[in-house]
C-alpha cells in the first residue's frame, strides 16, 4: 500500500476516539511527551545491555526495538501527532524522510522495519525481535549481538538529533 494511503487509513482509524484507536491522531506538539519517549528510550538502552550482560539475549532483543521506536514515537509527537500502531509510526516515519523533515534514511528505516523482506532471513529490528520472540531461542550469537548493539546506538544517537535539531 502507498505511504500516503497507509497515512489516511491510520487517521481515520485515529478518528475513534483517545482510548480505542488503534491508528494515528493528530495532536498538539508536547514536549513533556517527547522527553517521556526520550526517558523511555534511554530506560530501554540500559534494559537491553542489563538482559544481555545478565543471559536475556532474547529480551535484550526485545529491549532494543523499544529503545528505538519510542524514538521514533518521539519524532512523531514533535510534528504532532500520536501513533499506536507500529505500522501506521513506520509509514508516517517513512513520509517524514520523504518530506526532508528528518535525516534518517529509508534505508536505516528499513533495517528497523521492511515489510518486504522474508521474516526468516530478515535482519531488521523488529523481525529480529519476533524471531526472538516467538522461537525458543534465549541467546544471541555474539557476532549478530555486537552488530545489532551497535547499530541500535547509531540510529540511536541519529534519531535524538533529529528530535533535539
Amino acid at each position: 500500500m502507498p505511504v500516503d494511503e497507509k497515512i489516511h487509513k491510520c487517521l481515520k482509524e485515529g478518528d475513534k476516539g483517545e482510548q480505542r484507536h488503534k491508528g494515528i491522531r493528530k495532536i498538539s506538539a508536547d514536549e513533556n511527551m517527547i522527553a517521556g519517549h526520550i526517558r523511555k528510550a534511554i530506560h530501554n538502552m540500559k534494559a537491553m545491555l542489563f538482559f544481555k550482560e545478565n543471559g536475556f539475549g532474547d529480551w535484550a532483543i526485545s529491549a532494543g526495538f523499544y529503545v528505538l521506536y519510542h524514538l521514533l514515537l518521539a519524532l512523531l509527537v514533535k510534528e504532532g501527532f500520536e501513533s499506536r500502531n507500529q505500522s501506521c509510526t513506520f509509514a508516517l516515519v517513512e513520509k517524514m524522510i520523504e518530506e526532508g523533515k528528518i535525516s534518517l534514511t529509508k534505508k536505516e528505516l528499513e533495517y528497523i522495519y521492511n515489510s518486504e523482506i522474508d521474516l526468516n532471513h530478515s535482519t531488521t529490528v523488529l523481525d529480529l525481535r519476533e524471531r526472538y520472540q516467538y522461537s525458543t531461542q534465549t541467546e544471541t550469537e555474539e557476532q549478530e549481538w555486537q552488530e545489532f548493539k551497535s547499530k541500535i546506538k547509531a540510529l540511536f544517537d541519529k534519531i535524538r538529533k533529529d528530535i533535539e535539531g
